[in-house]
């Protein structure tokens, strides 16, 4: 049944608009009747009570923000009669002893079609990796991706050249400015794709960044701990690194943090310094002779049967909307339960985007050490913010606020329900790998990018990126899956979305319902199956620069 508004906890004292409501409009829920003094657009709040200047408002039980002045019943809550707040937290607080898990019944005996690493892991992918240590080496990776990816069939951008030929020839043909604007190339578009000589392997992803040098000698070993991520990741058969030889980010240190998470590693791995080979030439030669010797390698792997509980799955969200915390990410949250209820490890992210949350998520914590780490970082990291002029408060983004998230905890409370119920059982500062199944919380920024570059790099063999607002991103080696809060969005973007959960705004299925159909799809893409982020060639990675630059 379609409902015109939501309350979302039963101490809340705002409703959502689950569609556009004009003034004067009478809504109910739970038996209170309460009539718009103005109009409420689709995705915002409107006061359920009368709020005085100071007074708090509450969203999904917990401290969101307080009235900058009187806000009548039935009033819009907005940026300018609204700010945000949040409740302190105390990590000492009583923890929950218990945790009741979903009924997994249904999963207990399912597999999915993955690659068997020797460690014991099993990615959803089998991708050869190509990367730079230090930014000096990117033409060189562009010049190999030139060189490898179209010959081996693994292009995958459509081509819009024809469409620029096309405007040529009507230019030629005396067309004028407002015919060429009026005339659709659709048809142009082409994709182009050869028949791969390397049936097993899923493609060779080329990373490029900006780091490895300038920076303090911190920087060069976060990004070495996250490049070791990627390639000792299960997603990955192995690797071809570039260095340039005198950058800060060293061979050595790329190689002992490899060792860190792999003290067995014995993957592919061919490292190459240009300073001690000479010429570009004899760089990339060796480079392509190499890269292509380990694709034979990895082509060997064929896709074997594995229990759910070898996945690790990373919750991320982007472009996130007034829906986004009452449909996309609570049904990601079920499948975070169902995923830990199997013996399975999810990733939860984004410190930015909990505030607001931190008791709950202390009072979920297995122990007092782990509360303390997470009470640790999130202090540490908001007070680095404030240093700079910032702070959390200024997370949302433009198009959140225009949706509906008009304060940071307003956003993070509807964003931690990606998380679940789940115990909390270990923290990690970026970029350190998942080693315990269970819902772990990972140290990121709140930028969407960072932090899904992130969460791979610590593990996560598939990413889920719930939106509201539209987001197409992707990452080099994880299928990132783009969950839709919304239908309308579903509708008009369906090039990027994989799974539209607008039906649970629509009251069509349930938040559970969701989830379990999320969870199907999740082992369909485990399995191989392309998400959109794949088809389109979308393989983002933004690493995370923590320090100033030298």
């Amino acid at each position: 049944m379609k409902h015109l508004v939501a309350k979302i906890h039963p101490q809340d004292n705002v409703l959502v608009a689950l569609t556009d409501l004009p003034i004067g409009t009478p809504v109910t829920w739970d038996g209170v009747t309460v009539t718009t003094t103005e109009r409420i657009p689709a995705k915002h709040k409107l006061a359920l009570e009368f709020l005085a200047p100071g007074d708090p408002v509450h969203m999904y039980g917990v401290l969101v923000g307080k009235a900058r002045e009187a806000i009548g019943v039935g009033g819009l809550l907005t940026t300018a009669n609204m700010k945000h707040a949040t409740d302190s937290y105390d990590e000492h607080h009583q923890r929950r002893a218990e945790w009741q898990a979903p009924d997994v019944s249904k999963w207990q005996d399912r597999t999915f079609m993955g690659y068997h690493r020797a460690d014991g892991s099993v990615g959803t992918s089998n991708y050869w990796l190509v990367i730079p240590l230090v930014f000096c080496e990117n033409r060189n990776i562009q010049v190999l991706e030139e060189a490898l990816v179209n010959d081996l069939g693994y292009a995958r951008r459509k081509s819009y050249q024809p469409q620029t030929q096309a405007l040529l020839e009507l230019m030629q043909a005396g067309k004028s400015v407002e015919e060429i604007l009026a005339t659709d190339l659709h048809s142009a578009e082409i994709n182009q794709q050869k028949v791969k000589p390397f049936p097993n392997v899923d493609g060779i992803r080329f990373l490029s960044h900006e780091g490895g040098c300038g920076g303090i000698r911190q920087d060069a070993q976060t990004l070495c701990g996250l490049l070791a991520g990627y390639i000792t990741h299960p997603n990955v058969a192995g690797a071809t690194v570039l260095s340039l030889g005198c950058q800060n980010a060293q061979v050595s240190m790329l190689q002992d943090e490899i060792n860190k998470r792999s003290p067995n590693f014995n993957k592919p791995l061919f490292i190459l310094e240009q300073q001690k080979l000479g010429t570009e030439e004899t760089l990339v030669s060796t480079a392509l002779r190499q890269t292509f010797a380990g694709l034979m390698q990895a082509n060997q792997l064929q896709r074997q049967p594995a229990p759910l509980s070898k996945l690790c799955i990373g919750l991320e969200c982007g472009g996130s909307d007034g829906f986004s915390g009452i449909s996309a990410n609570p049904a990601v949250g079920h499948v975070s339960d169902l995923m830990v209820a199997l013996g399975g490890s999810v990733i939860l992210a984004e410190f930015p985007e909990l505030c607001g949350v931190e008791q709950e998520l202390v009072d979920r914590s297995v122990n007092t050490a782990t509360a303390e780490r997470f009470s640790s970082l999130m202090k540490a990291y908001g007070d680095s913010a404030v240093a700079v002029g910032s702070g959390f408060d200024m997370n949302p983004s433009p198009g959140n606020i225009r949706d509906g998230l008009i304060t940071d905890a307003m956003k993070s409370a509807g964003a931690a329900r990606k998380g679940g119920s789940s115990p909390v059982v270990a923290v990690l500062d970026y970029p350190e790998p998942v080693t315990q199944p269970g819902l772990n919380l990972l140290c990121t920024p709140g930028n969407d990018v960072e932090s899904t570059t992130a969460e791979v790099g610590s593990g996560a063999t598939v990413v889920l990126f719930t939106t509201g607002l539209g987001t197409p991103t992707g990452n080099p080696i994880a299928p990132v899956v783009k969950i839709s809060s919304n239908t309308a969005l579903a509708k008009r973007m369906p090039d990027i979305i994989d799974v539209n959960t607008g039906t649970v705004i629509d009251g069509e299925e349930t938040i559970e319902q969701a989830g379990e159909r999320i969870l199907d799809y999740i082992i369909r893409v485990a399995s191989g199956e392309e998400v959109a982020a794949v088809r389109h060639g979308q393989t983002d990675f933004i690493p995370w620069k923590r320090g100033v630059s030298l």
